[in-house]
């Protein structure tokens, strides 16, 4: 089984930059992406086989999550928790046999942390959500949560430290995540490997010289370890700031 997720910073964008043959050319079960940047009838895209899943964001322009899925879900939702539904379209669950697929686009903190306290509260109201599906059956979240875990999850480590993406705030709240009893899927086939990432500026030559952060994330089950086949990242791969991951299960 293959998953795809793909920050594409604007899917119209993407799309003219040749989203559509890696789509076809992955041939993933699933394919989620995120910042979508549009509102519903602004695009149509003709995936035969594929189920499609939008959760749009109220501002135009902005944000915004999607899923296609060759299997139809049990249910899907839109939001957290009760609610179902929040203005800025950041989280999409699809609800399978055997896991939840959790598509999530996490809130930036901002340069000058603007959003930081938004932030820290999204991430408890997040965990608390998966930890909640957790009990019920295996999750898969996956998405552009915004946060350098590690060191070794981006270039310049010691003059970042503090900034947006790479608070201690931020990066205790993946911490936490990661011990309720989930499993970052890179860090477990790559626990020392440097030099991968998936996000870079668009300053000059920044991407050129590999000078980037690892924020694009499949995260897992504990339970599900024993399914886990491959996690990559797909570098190479052009069409927006951010590039795409990609998740292998064992059926």
């Amino acid at each position: 089984m293959k998953l795809v997720s793909w920050n594409v910073n604007g899917l119209r964008a993407c799309v003219r930059k040749g989203f559509l043959d890696y789509f076809h050319e992955m041939d993933a079960d699933i394919f989620c992406v995120q910042e979508t940047k549009l509102q519903e009838g602004q695009i149509e895209l003709e995936l035969e086989g594929y189920h499609q899943y939008w959760n749009y964001a109220l501002k135009k322009g902005y944000s915004g999550t999607a899923v296609f899925s060759k299997e139809k879900p049990l249910s899907v939702s839109y939001g957290v928790g009760d609610e179902n539904e929040e203005a800025e379209g950041r989280i999409l669950t699809l609800e399978f046999e055997d896991f939840y697929l959790i598509n999530v686009y996490t809130p930036n903190s901002q340069r000058d942390l603007a959003r930081l306290s938004f932030r820290l509260e999204w991430e408890d109201r997040i965990r608390e959500y998966l930890i909640h599906l957790n009990e019920k059956k295996p999750i898969i979240l996956c998405g552009d949560l915004n946060v350098a875990h590690a060191d070794i999850d981006l270039k310049n480590a010691k003059s970042n430290r503090g900034n947006s993406g790479f608070t201690d705030e931020e990066r205790g709240k993946m911490t936490d995540l990661l011990s309720s009893g989930f499993v970052d899927s890179f860090r477990y086939f790559y626990p020392d490997m440097t030099g991968k990432y998936t996000w870079w500026s668009y300053m000059r030559n920044v991407r050129e010289k590999n000078i980037g952060w690892r924020i694009d994330y499949f995260i897992v089950s504990e339970p599900l370890k024993n399914r886990l086949k491959d996690s990559q990242i797909h570098s190479h791969v052009m069409g927006s700031d951010h590039c795409p991951v990609i998740l292998e299960l064992h059926e």
